[in-house]
């Protein structure tokens, strides 16, 4: 017997229904969990912290003056919190009048230096700042970047990021952490050469792990598994993690992201804690931090919420601060740093310790993902301003970017995790890094699901809600008119 019209609409509601359910279940949410409550509390506090070690829009170095490199690390803390705009406003626009001052030696008297590794965290600084990367300060950011990446000619090295170097200044290699922000910088601007991230995934070793530096025994090595000896590091692996899942899913580098973020979760102790590398091996809030972000990143909100809780343990509270009571909401390097604290204050001969410590450990609390940062709402903060930058002093230079330079046959590690010119003399100087640790460091997403979001992707669902109250309505019409 044939079936009335009802029937056949009341049997499509049934498959719509199911088809509807089907999609939801197999739909993935396709966003970061956000962090607990208490968790985001905890980094708004050390971002509060840190905010008030701002003067003048700068945070100061180990030995007095600005330090640019910490300030652009503070600036990136304060945008993944929403916390104090007026501070990130002020921050943003002393940053981009002392351009110079952090990616060249220009301050130090030696000319026609510019550091790579810098350059690129300035455009991701900018762009994470709501800023333009194409005038910050008189500079095309994106233009400078992409002049010093190494071009096809240069064989395994194409596509890494090179430093302009001078006789006086000699090689000036580049890391891990400098090739993650060229990365990050050049897909929140406009797009990535996909030979920057093919160098990146070349750091990768077969483990999961990525190494530091891309060079062996002071030259150029092919990759990491091409290097006998590669010492893995975490902070390093996070750094390349969040890196790669701000590009478009291509060549590998959602499958390079993943077993990154398998080997960072292999790495963590008992207590939820990271350690990094050589000197810095033992457990610490700023490895701890970078690797609780990029597990957030990559959907392991477990072990996110472990690194978390590691991070708290480590936090000056109002209650438990003892004689640092006046500097809660900060956090230690280390338990060591914590006892030290809480028994006699942080003392000024280490409290530049504790601000790179809180500027890169609040990320593990916060949880969004470099890729994120200045782009989705901060859990409970102030929406970061876009493009907010008040105009540079006029003395600001506005050159026009030159060509890329001819990357040297033989590089060197560099001394630290990141280079950071301002505030420390040019090579020749014995001076030692001010701070065991590495400055911490977003692109319209790769796809759909690429990109990491806070929040959940409600897209699929109103379209399947749109789909049922239209199948309803054609029910109810269609009921309507077979009582008549």
């Amino acid at each position: 017997m044939p079936r009335s019209p009802l029937q056949r609409v009341r049997a499509g509601v049934g498959v719509a229904a199911g088809t509807a359910l089907a999609i939801i279940l197999a739909t993935p949410l396709g966003g970061v969990a956000a962090p607990s409550p208490a968790h985001t509390a905890s980094a708004r506090n050390a971002a509060t912290w840190l905010a008030g070690e701002y003067t003048d829009g700068a945070l100061p170095g180990p030995f007095g003056g600005q330090d640019w490199g910490l300030t652009i690390d503070g600036l990136l803390a304060l945008t993944a919190t929403g916390v104090t705009a007026s501070t990130r406003q002020t921050a943003t626009t002393q940053i981009a009048a002392h351009v110079r001052s952090y990616n060249s030696y220009d301050d130090w008297g030696v000319e026609g230096f510019t550091d790579g590794g810098a350059t690129a965290k300035l455009l991701y600084a900018a762009s994470a700042a709501g800023a333009d990367p194409t005038d910050f300060g008189g500079w095309d950011l994106r233009a400078e970047t992409v002049a010093l990446i190494a071009g096809a000619a240069t064989g395994h090295q194409h596509g890494r990021i090179t430093s302009r170097t001078t006789e006086a200044t000699g090689p000036d290699p580049s890391n891990t952490f400098d090739q993650s922000f060229t990365v990050l910088g050049l897909a929140r601007s406009g797009g990535v050469p996909q030979a920057s991230v093919d160098f990146l995934i070349r750091q990768q070793c077969a483990a999961g792990g990525f190494r530091l530096y891309p060079d062996d025994a002071g030259a150029p090595s092919p990759s990491c598994d091409a290097q006998s000896n590669a010492a893995l590091d975490v902070d390093s692996t996070a750094m390349a993690v969040q890196a790669l899942l701000a590009t478009p899913d291509t060549a590998g580098a959602t499958d390079a992201a993943r077993r990154g973020a398998d080997w960072l979760a292999a790495q963590q102790r008992a207590d939820g804690s990271f350690g990094g590398s050589g000197p810095t091996s033992g457990a610490n809030s700023n490895s701890t931090g970078l690797a609780g972000q990029a597990l957030a990143a990559a959907g392991r909100d477990s072990e996110a919420a472990r690194a978390a809780q590691a991070l708290t343990a480590l936090q000056l509270t109002t209650t438990g601060a003892g004689a640092a009571a006046g500097d809660a909401g900060a956090i230690a390097y280390n338990t060591a740093a914590l006892s030290d604290a809480t028994r006699a204050g942080i003392t000024e001969n280490v409290r530049d310790q504790w601000r790179r410590a809180t500027a890169q450990a609040l990320l593990g609390l916060a949880q969004v993902p470099l890729g994120r940062i200045g782009l989705d709402l901060p859990p409970s903060g102030e929406p970061t301003p876009s493009a907010t930058v008040s105009p540079p002093p006029t003395t600001s230079p506005a050159p026009t970017p030159t060509g890329s330079p001819t990357p040297t046959a033989s590089l060197t590690p560099s001394p630290t995790p990141s280079a950071s010119p301002s505030g420390t003399p040019p090579p020749t100087s014995t001076t030692p890094p001010p701070s065991p640790t590495a400055p911490t460091s977003s692109p319209t997403a790769g796809g759909p699901g690429r990109l990491p979001t806070t929040g959940a992707a409600v897209g699929t669902y109103l379209l399947v809600a749109v789909l049922l109250v239209a199948t309803g309505a054609v029910v109810l019409v269609l009921g309507r008119r077979r009582t008549r």
